[in-house]
């Protein structure tokens, strides 16, 4: 008899072990979850508001253009004559496009994805060696202070946002 009450009682020690081990790993396997998912949560709202500020500044610019304004009248009244383009997604390559038929001369462009990007003029990687031009636009108007920053260590030119400019023409 002792040894039977022996026996279940060790076999519901294990028992109990054997849930709560259940519980623990269940709990931490929902925290994981929980972290994983906060950060997908999160990465779509930073993606979600970058997109919300290009269409808005897209917006400022088909109203400038409406307006019979353009971005090298800008650019001349500063004396800015030769520009580098940071940044060669959609928004740089309209950029692009528009100062190709002015007075301004895009002499490069520069893109942290040079080597997936195709474009009209040469691509350079932020970390390459830089022409000296008057003025570098910043199409990535979301990583603004950081490119900035980055840049503002390798060039002597000024660096302003392509969103800076839409709202001073």
């Amino acid at each position: 008899m002792l040894m039977l009450n022996y026996m279940e009682e060790n076999l519901m020690k294990k028992g109990i072990l054997s849930v709560l081990s259940m519980l623990i790993g269940g709990l931490v396997a929902t925290g994981i979850a929980e972290k994983r998912n906060r950060k997908k949560i999160n990465d779509a709202w930073k993606m979600s508001e970058k997109h919300l500020n290009l269409l808005i500044m897209m917006s400022e610019w088909v109203r400038i253009k409406q307006e019979g304004k353009n971005i090298s009248d800008y650019l001349k009244q500063n004396n800015y004559k030769t520009v580098a383009i940071y940044g060669m997604s959609y928004v740089g390559e309209r950029l692009l496009k528009e100062l190709q038929d002015s007075d301004v001369d895009v002499k490069y462009a520069i893109d942290k994805k040079a080597d997936e990007r195709y474009s009209e003029v040469d691509i350079y990687l932020p970390d390459e060696e830089l022409e000296k031009v008057d003025v570098i636009i910043v199409t990535a108007i979301t990583f603004m202070d950081e490119i900035e920053k980055m840049l503002s260590e390798k060039v002597e030119c000024p660096i302003i946002s392509l969103e800076d400019i839409l709202y001073e023409i």
